[in-house]
């Protein structure tokens, strides 16, 4: 069975976040830039071809859309490091791109449809509508996901080598002490001083019904009861009360920002480890992922390596620091 993601959903769930976070997919021109600075939209240099593939050259204005849709306006923020780095991933989707378009790896009009879709649907609201151009670059990035699907497929993490991890790093499945706590939640002092006293000799079963019909906290629904937490996972001012308690017993009222509390610690929980059974799917998707960035990164060194490329850093807006 195939062990990878889904190419498109990755794709389209990855580029969507990138515009919403950006506010690109078709974003205007920055500012000019400030003495010292440079910009990516240069219009001195647009159409200056800055990398050859396979004899397809690409332009100053094909990176500057690239480098819109994955960060957004960078021109008065990226750093000329900064923009090599773009530049690097730039140079490594057209070596993929290319590379596809030679073993006949497509998107179907299906996929295409699809994909455009989802990219209007998490638009950043008020930005304009992607240009053609912006959406063939949208489309890029899902025809990559696709040609690595394609490559890196069959990948699995066999048993062995997640019972190996687990004896090496036991100590990431240690499991701290964890509490189950409920609460009777009101916004009156008052209210609450008198429900404490009704019940502070209460068991599970009183203190339940008290939550269920005198608590205004969401859990009062479900007799109080709140959760399971380990330290750290509630306000300070909560933990030093609810740690504090020993199990079945009742809090004194404490008053937070969210009203008047009056807690129940349920149930402690001891510190365990984990077991290996429990961690094992865990443990196969944290190495899975690492198999296949693996898998990813030697596959575009092979097209560094086995294609025809070149760069003509003389042509971009800052000096790029990369070696070819």
């Amino acid at each position: 069975m195939k062990r990878y993601p889904d190419f498109l959903a990755a794709a389209v769930l990855a580029a969507a976040v990138l515009c919403l976070g950006a506010g690109a997919c078709g974003g205007k021109a920055g500012s000019p830039p400030a003495p010292g600075e440079f910009r990516l939209d240069d219009p001195q240099k647009a159409a200056l071809a800055v990398l050859t593939v396979e004899g397809v050259s690409f332009t100053n204005a094909d990176f500057a859309r690239f480098a819109r849709l994955t960060v957004g306006e960078p021109e008065a923020a990226l750093t000329a490091e900064a923009a090599g780095r773009l530049f690097d991933d730039f140079i490594e989707r057209k070596l993929i791109v290319l590379s596809a378009a030679a073993r006949g790896i497509d998107l179907s009009e299906e996929e295409k449809e699809k994909s455009l879709a989802i990219f209007k649907l998490n638009r950043a609201e008020g930005a304009a509508p992607p240009s053609e151009a912006d959406n063939a670059d949208l489309l890029e990035g899902v025809l990559v996901e696709k040609y690595m699907a394609v490559e890196i497929s069959g990948i699995t993490v066999p048993e062995d080598e997640i019972k190996a991890y687990y004896e090496v790093h036991k100590n990431e499945f240690l499991q701290p002490e964890r509490l189950q706590v409920s609460q009777i939640l009101f916004s009156s002092e008052g209210r609450a001083s008198e429900i404490l006293e009704k019940i502070r000799s209460a068991g599970e079963n009183e203190f339940r019904e008290a939550a269920r019909t005198s608590s205004e906290g969401p859990e009062a629904k479900n007799g109080g009861l709140m959760g399971v937490f380990s330290l750290g996972q509630l306000p300070l001012e909560l933990e030093k009360v609810i740690f504090a308690l020993e199990e079945g017993r009742i809090s004194r009222v404490v008053q937070s920002p969210y009203g008047y509390h009056i807690f129940r610690l349920d149930r402690k929980f001891e510190p365990r480890l984990r077991s290996r059974s429990e961690t094992a799917p865990l443990i196969e998707a944290r190495l899975l992922e690492q198999k296949n960035q693996a898998a990813r990164d030697a596959r575009v060194a092979s097209l560094k390596e086995t294609m025809s490329w070149k760069i003509r850093a003389e042509n971009l807006p800052f000096v790029y620091p990369g070696s070819r």
